[in-house]
């Protein structure tokens, strides 16, 4: 496959950490590919991940909730994607359905892992890793097995100044100046096990406060309110609560201004990565290995398990024991550590 004036099509993953995991692997592309068009197909709550990328020229929005659901709304997005004729597809994600749609689609090169019974759809299946990889070099081991060199893997997130504006208002407004230290708590998670206990986000805060003299905000997305406002009802001092305040791009602003974030394994947590923040990021039933920060940054790992096969899914866990044996005093001595 030689560099080229191409049409290329990137076949994303649905979640925002995945996709920011996927973002070293289209700056890659880009770079073997540096005349041609580069199209990402995507889910639409991953949109603003990629809003702004100099790497890609398209986004294609693949609602298969919404306007795409069914035969005749994938049938829509197939004639779609046939319009634009592609020379290459790059399929990352792993799903039967998706190689089903890139191959229909007319597209002459089609690479991918050859899962779920889907090779016969792919002209180049790329060999499964002998032992499992991290997010992201799953995504670039495609990119090297297709003869693309891969020189960086850095996750790449793209905010403007109207981005920072808004949350150098929405701070003053939370009565935190643009000289405050600030701290930014992310307590959220996909799924409950991954959260650290609210107690201990209480705890942690009111240290910093107390201690450090940080403001604190405690970020999350609009569904994570009752959460967060439970939190700063358990709390000795005052602190922000911006759920639901922010586009992803404004939370990227966001963390970008903090001096420290906390998260648990989460999207915002590798955006905060992104922006080069000190993080602190809180692992208990998955594995940092596979799926914690990557590719460079100002960041620490803090990862309990307690007698427990990782990643572990028991959702009948009544303790969240691997969680809870991460304690407020061992996150603010890391605290401490990364703000000297």
């Amino acid at each position: 496959m030689t560099p080229g004036n191409k049409n290329i099509l990137i076949v994303n993953v649905n979640w925002i950490g995945d996709v920011i995991f996927s973002t070293p692997f289209i700056k890659a592309v880009r770079g073997a590919y540096p005349e041609s068009r580069i199209a990402c197909l995507l889910h639409p709550r991953c949109i603003e991940v990629l809003e702004g990328n100099p790497d890609i020229n398209e986004i294609i929005v693949y609602d298969e909730e919404g306007s795409h659901r069914g035969f005749l709304g994938k049938a829509r997005l197939v004639l779609d994607l046939k319009k634009k004729k592609f020379d290459i597809a790059f399929i990352l994600h792993r799903s039967f359905t998706k190689a089903l749609l890139v191959f229909l689609s007319g597209a002459k090169d089609r690479i991918g892992y050859p899962t779920k019974n889907r090779g016969l759809f792919l002209t180049k299946a790329v060999d499964l890793p002998d032992q499992e990889l991290h997010k992201v070099e799953q995504f670039l081991n495609i990119a090297r097995s297709s003869g693309i060199p891969v020189k960086d893997a850095r996750y790449r997130f793209f905010i403007n100044d109207t981005h920072r504006s808004r949350i150098r208002q929405l701070l003053r407004e939370n009565g935190i100046g643009d000289k405050d230290a600030l701290a930014v708590l992310c307590p959220g998670g996909n799924w409950d096990m991954k959260r650290w206990p609210k107690e201990n986000f209480a705890s942690l805060a009111d240290m910093l406060i107390e201690k450090l003299g940080l403001k604190v905000v405690l970020s999350g997305a609009k569904k994570d309110e009752a959460l967060t406002n439970g939190i700063r009802g358990i709390m000795k001092n005052g602190c922000a609560v911006s759920c639901g305040k922010t586009t992803l791009k404004e939370l990227g602003a966001l963390l970008e201004r903090a001096n420290l974030v906390v998260a648990n394994d989460t999207g915002p947590m590798h955006l905060a990565v992104a922006m080069n923040a000190k993080t602190i990021a809180l692992f208990g039933p998955t594995s940092p290995e596979l799926t914690g920060p990557y590719g460079g940054g100002n960041y620490s790992v803090i990862w309990k398990t307690k007698d427990c096969d990782v990643p572990c899914y028991d959702m009948t866990c009544a303790d969240n024991r691997c969680m809870a044996l991460i304690s407020a005093e061992e996150v603010f001595d890391k605290a401490r550590e990364l703000l000297k």
